[in-house]
């Protein structure tokens, strides 16, 4: 029997430039000579806080430490020592590193360390934000309230060839810290799906077996209203009320139907009232999501049965699709009428084609016509109008994002404390070349409704506009953890920003990503020859613009980019270059 290698337990240090690749392409002497200085400052700092510095691998650093608070603060050291170190560089120059740390058991063999507990503390780096610090659980119970420095939980994740999940925290330093924003750091590899919902028939509890036409209307309604929500699949009514009338394992629904969470409920009526619950389950773990109870005089059981499929489709939308924003959205709409067309408009307007544009501009001025003074009403026709001119539906692009401004300026001189009506402002202002403006409007959405997910994404596609890569790709990280499943266009400014962070890899699997959930679409086909084009294959490039040309023979690289208002000229050439790498003609 081979002898085991003697192991012990120690705290692992792992940092890695981000963006290396590309930063030595455009200067490989200046980057290595940043590097060079940088790896010496990391050298002193680690072993100034008691650890060893055991191997350099090009632009990584490996370090040991014997105790799990000198690697946390010698970590923030390293970060608040290359924050100086950047500080006179420019925005496309600057070197930041990302940092894991980790306690767990390692061999040490010739000078060197291995094992699951260096390859936990590389994952947790891969994950960290440029100039972030990711944690593992063994590293944070035992700082926690001893040291002073805050965490945030990010939950638990799956890191790449390690097995089951490990919980993730990010190190929150209090100044200096280049990810500040409430972020996720999560890798892109792990994007969610559709989420899929199966509406179990509700319980009549009644001993009048009238109420169970009104329990199986409510659960009807509810699959209908829900079906027509963006990017929620959810099973016909045919095949979840086969399990109508027997006592059933939501975990076994869910694999029979292939959803991940099930919606189930029961209706109960005594004497003039009448009282509904309902519970979302999630279908893989058996635990309870979300649960409510209405109570309701029965005087109009139509009445009822809509606002209870109001109240229930809107809790459902916040926990699975856009998140809080979907509660505010609602309380906008007088009545169901008015909601439920929102809603088909809503669905139209995501599809991000030339149809479902044309549909959904309908709806908002349709809107606008029945309740002029609604204010969503007029908000959202302005997002519709400026998403036409942004994605070329309209034959007056620049008309369509005026009316759009018109139309927002007047909610605000109505209401200045509007937070989708800064958002929007924000979008149409970007669109147009005003940057500082958009941005100023953005961060005035953010604070005003700092749990919407859609403010942080349109503050995210000014900064884009703007050059500040790395922070659009936090403040997007943001956006996207706010919500279940991020709408399509978040996700292409994602994979926008990692692109021109230097991280083609992670723009290839967003963007692919993308493609399966959009296919058929412009969106994610020319972005994906972008990134081919930048990482030189050739093959899919090739693919990539042969469809795209089929939906679009008459593209042209040129008039593509020059239509983007891009601050900084090297995004605009950036970009050009990698189009026509991939074939697109000029």
């Amino acid at each position: 029997m081979d002898e085991r290698l003697p192991r012990k337990l120690a705290a692992i240090l792992y940092a890695d430039v981000a963006g290396y690749s590309q930063l030595t392409g455009e200067d490989e002497d200046a980057t290595h000579r940043k590097l060079s200085e940088s790896l010496d400052n990391v050298t002193q700092i680690v072993e100034s806080n008691g650890g060893r510095v055991m191997h350099f691998a090009g632009d990584a650093v490996l370090a040991m430490f014997q105790a799990v608070g000198d690697a946390c603060y010698g970590a923030v050291a390293i970060q608040d020592r290359l924050l100086a170190l950047n500080a006179e560089l420019p925005e496309r120059r600057k070197l930041r590193f990302r940092i894991g740390v980790n306690l767990g058991d390692v061999i040490e063999d010739r000078g060197d360390i291995y094992g699951d507990g260096v390859n936990v503390a590389a994952r947790l780096e891969s994950i960290a934000e440029p100039g972030g610090i990711c944690i593992s659980a063994s590293v944070y119970e035992q700082v926690k309230g001893k040291f002073d420095l805050v965490f945030e939980d990010l939950g638990e994740r799956s890191l790449k060839n390690i097995a089951g999940k490990t919980r993730v925290y990010r190190v929150v330093r209090e100044s200096g810290d280049t990810s500040a924003m409430d972020t996720s750091a999560a890798e892109p590899f792990d994007m969610p799906d559709k989420p899929a919902i199966a509406v179990l028939p509700f319980q009549n509890m009644s001993d009048d077996h009238r109420q169970e036409y009104f329990a199986d209307g409510i659960a009807e309604d509810i699959i209908t209203v829900l079906s027509r929500i963006p990017d929620l699949v959810v099973i016909a009514r045919n095949s979840s009320f086969i399990y109508k009338g027997q006592a059933v394992d939501v975990r076994e629904v869910g694999r029979n139907l292939g959803v991940g969470y099930v919606l189930e409920g029961s209706v109960r009526k005594a004497e003039d009232r009448i009282r509904i619950t309902a519970q979302l389950i999630d279908a893989r773990t058996g635990d309870h999501i979300w649960a409510d109870r209405f109570d309701r005089n029965d005087e109009d059981s139509f009445l009822i049965q809509d606002e209870i499929t109001r109240e229930v489709v809107v809790a459902l939308s916040v926990k699975l699709t856009y998140g809080e924003e979907f509660r505010v959205w609602s309380q906008y709409a007088s009545n169901y009428a008015t909601w439920e067309l929102f809603q088909r408009g809503m669905a139209e307007q995501l599809k991000f084609t030339m149809e479902g544009h044309a549909q959904a501009l309908r709806i908002a001025r349709q809107l606008c016509e029945q309740e002029p003074e609604l204010v969503y009403s007029r908000i959202f026709l302005g997002w519709v109008l400026q998403s036409g001119a942004r994605y070329g539906f309209v034959a007056n692009a620049s008309g369509a994002s005026l009316e759009a401004e018109r139309l927002v300026r007047e909610v605000l001189a109505e209401d200045g404390d509007n937070a989708d009506a800064h958002s929007l402002l924000g979008y149409v202002l970007a669109n147009q070349g005003r940057l500082e403006d958009a941005v100023s409007h953005g961060e005035r959405s953010t604070a005003l409704a700092p749990g919407v997910a859609t403010n942080h994404a349109t503050l995210a596609i000014s900064l884009f506009y703007q050059g500040d890569h790395t922070a659009c790709l936090s403040r997007m990280k943001h956006a996207i953890r706010l919500t279940h499943y991020a709408p399509d266009w978040f996700l292409a400014v994602l994979g926008d920003a990692y692109r021109c962070s230097g991280e083609p890899e992670n723009a290839r699997v967003v963007f692919e990503h993308l493609a399966a959930r959009m296919p058929g679409s412009m969106m994610p086909l020319v972005r994906l020859a972008a990134v081919y084009g930048d990482l030189g294959e050739s093959g899919r490039a090739r693919q990539a613009v042969e469809e795209m040309l089929t939906i679009n023979p008459h593209f042209s690289v040129r008039a593509y980019t020059q239509a983007l208002p891009l601050k900084l000229e090297a995004d605009r050439q950036n970009l050009t270059r990698a189009l026509l790498k991939a074939g697109l003609p000029e």
